[in-house]
């Protein structure tokens, strides 16, 4: 069983995400400036989904949101009205998060936890005190027990608040590329059964410059129906899932820019390439 508070897994993520800040800020696939300039947006599959899940707006909600990175999303929801609190396991992404929310003016909206999401119960012992948690983008693929982080998720969350979450598709994240002609090859299990893949990858997905010198990241698969029951397990009710043939990274060679900050696969529909889902913590 993986030690989830510790070990080679989490300190090589975090020597390649404390790695990835820098680069981040710096890059064009992270412009600030309409969160500088007081209008910041999510993309076009949050900006939709979260219009009809919190129709009334963000204003006076209060909002964790996991794996922040350096909390440009968290501050966009700050920006709209909520209080936001931040938690990312990389020191260097926390410490530029709070240095953003000062620079724009909303330190007082939001806070930022320098935390392993596993631990954020003892960092935050605030339980049943979110209105919503948020994680999208890159998250549970660097964890190695979901049915723990939708425990968390429950444990934070008020009865009838909600997780919103958004990630690559799992049967996308199967594959090594799409040809234009629908071809592919599967390079990668479904199903791994907990065991980590071990990756060594100098590239960086937004910057095609960089060369990353913590190169090693342990990952994991983990299926849908397994993600799925994990959050109906932890006393959370589904209300929808969403899967998407668009994603907010170039995920592999052949994608092309299908719209404002989106990625696809030419022509047709040949792989679900993300998939998004809320979910409802039950009232008693």
């Amino acid at each position: 069983m993986t030690d989830l508070s510790g070990g080679e897994w989490l300190d090589a993520n975090r020597a390649q995400w404390d790695e990835r800040v820098a680069v981040h800020l710096a890059s064009d696939f992270y412009d600030q400036s309409k969160l500088r300039a007081g209008q910041g947006e999510l993309y076009s599959i949050e900006e939709g989904e979260l219009a009809h899940v919190f129709p009334e707006g963000w204003e006076g909600k209060r909002v964790l949101h996991l794996q922040c990175h350096f909390g440009a999303d968290t501050l966009v929801l700050a920006q709209r009205g909520a209080t936001v609190v931040g938690i990312d396991f990389s020191k260097p992404a926390v410490l530029a998060a709070r240095a953003l929310a000062s620079e724009i003016g909303l330190a007082d909206r939001a806070r930022f936890v320098h935390a392993n999401v596993y631990d954020a119960r003892h960092v935050l012992p605030e339980p049943e005190s979110f209105d919503v948690v948020y994680t999208t983008w890159g998250t549970i693929g660097w964890l190695p027990d979901v049915a723990e982080w939708a425990r968390i998720i429950a444990w934070f969350l008020k009865p009838g608040g909600r997780l919103y979450f958004a990630d690559g598709h799992p049967t996308a994240f199967m594959l090594d590329d799409v040809a234009s002609d629908g071809s592919t090859r599967i390079a990668y299990p479904y199903d791994t059964d907990g065991v980590a893949d071990v990756v060594t990858d100098t590239a960086d997905y937004a910057d095609e410059t960089a060369i990353l010198s913590a190169a090693t990241s342990f990952e994991w698969m983990h299926p849908l129906g397994q993600t799925l029951t994990a959050l109906i397990d932890a006393g959370l009710t589904i209300e929808f899932v969403h899967e998407h043939y668009e994603v907010p990274w170039r995920m592999f060679p052949s994608v092309v820019s299908t719209s404002p900050g989106l990625f696809g696969l030419p022509g047709k529909k040949w792989v679900p390439l993300a998939i998004s889902l809320s979910a409802l913590r039950d009232q008693g």
